[in-house]
């Protein structure tokens, strides 16, 4: 069986399941369906919680033991195993298959690590498990969906926010849900039912807004350029080293310029995914860049990235964010800024 997140308090409703399997990369849905799984069960007199780690070198045997030992503490069990990579190895495999064949009411299994392929989602260990009980796979909560995520986090917290919030929020928070739940949680014990003006959220979220380079680096293949400077100006803020900054900067365009390179070439978008292994959820992300992008905006690009790289470590009379957001800006409109000094103090 397989549901989604939004349906997992309906389907621990409906009965008992032997197993579960939670596997995703977004940390707030994680965290929230393991604690919500397990209180269910807490509450259905399962009171002991056993917690197991299994990377490449677990013995299986171990779980083995563990669900067929009777328990001096409690009748009824939960025993909780992190897939560290998410994959188990062949002689994992067949133990679990054995085990599968022995499921019973007083234990209950939960598996959860990392994303899952489809490849590892065809290995008849998943499939047998993913029969016999429940698969939550994970996914970002992205655009429409965030929204509704959102309000409904809203109306659970029993917050009033004024609609022009909302927007800002997401902006803000976008792919970062622990840092907006906690925003949430924030707004509730300093609010109350109060309403939550525009006013009021921009003084407490400006500042809180929490974001890596990875999301710089999406952000800017998706052609965003004023929420790039924003994410910019929000690490420089926080302290982010600009050396990381640069080193996945050049990273990406590096390969921007090769994957650019390619297509000119006639080799097809999907082969060339394929080599770079890109994600489907990051597909339509490049898909613009490598269409909106020109091989001259590249070479300016990179130009100006090395410059930056070699300002920032020679010299302390210019902020490297700003000359950072002269790259970003160069990738899609490098005509414009090739006629502008870097070195704008002096230029």
């Amino acid at each position: 069986m397989r549901i989604y997140h939004n349906q997992l308090a309906n389907t621990l409703n409906q009965g008992f399941k032997p197993v579960w399997l939670v596997f995703g990369d977004e940390p707030w849905q994680k965290n929230d369906s393991l604690n919500t799984i397990k209180l269910h069960c807490q509450q259905q007199g399962f009171s002991e919680v056993i917690r197991l780690t299994a990377d490449d070198k677990f013995d299986w045997n171990i779980l083995v033991e563990e669900y067929q030992a009777m328990s001096l503490f409690a009748t009824q069990r939960i025993i909780e195993i992190e897939l560290v990579t998410g994959k188990i190895a062949e002689a994992g495999s067949k133990i679990l298959l054995k085990l599968s064949e022995k499921f019973h009411r007083d234990v209950q299994l939960i598996f959860h690590g990392p994303k899952i392929d489809a490849a590892g989602q065809k290995r008849k260990w998943f499939k047998t498990l993913e029969q016999l009980g429940c698969f939550l796979p994970l996914y970002d909560i992205e655009g429409r969906q965030l929204q509704q995520w959102l309000n409904q986090q809203i109306k659970q917290h029993k917050l009033t926010i004024h609609q022009d919030v909302i927007p800002l929020m997401i902006e803000l928070f976008e792919g970062n849900l622990p840092s907006l739940e906690q925003e949430l949680q924030k707004f509730s014990l300093l609010f109350g039912s109060q309403l939550i003006t525009a006013e009021d959220a921009e003084k407490l979220l400006i500042k809180q807004a929490k974001f890596n380079p990875f999301q710089v680096v999406d952000t800017l293949l998706s052609g965003n350029l004023t929420k790039c400077v924003a994410m910019l100006d929000q690490l420089q803020h926080e302290g982010v080293a600009v050396g990381q900054l640069v080193w996945f900067l050049h990273k990406e365009i590096t390969q921007l310029s090769a994957m650019l390179e390619q297509v000119e070439q006639g080799e097809s978008i999907d082969s060339i995914y394929k080599k770079y292994r890109v994600w489907d959820k990051k597909k339509p992300l490049y898909q613009y860049a490598l269409t909106h992008i020109t091989r001259d905006n590249i070479n300016q690009a990179q130009a100006r990235l090395a410059q930056t790289d070699l300002i920032s470590k020679t010299s302390s009379d210019f902020n490297p964010f700003i000359l950072l957001a002269d790259v970003c800006i160069s990738l899609y409109h490098g005509q414009t800024t090739k006629n502008f000094n870097l070195d704008y103090e002096f230029g």
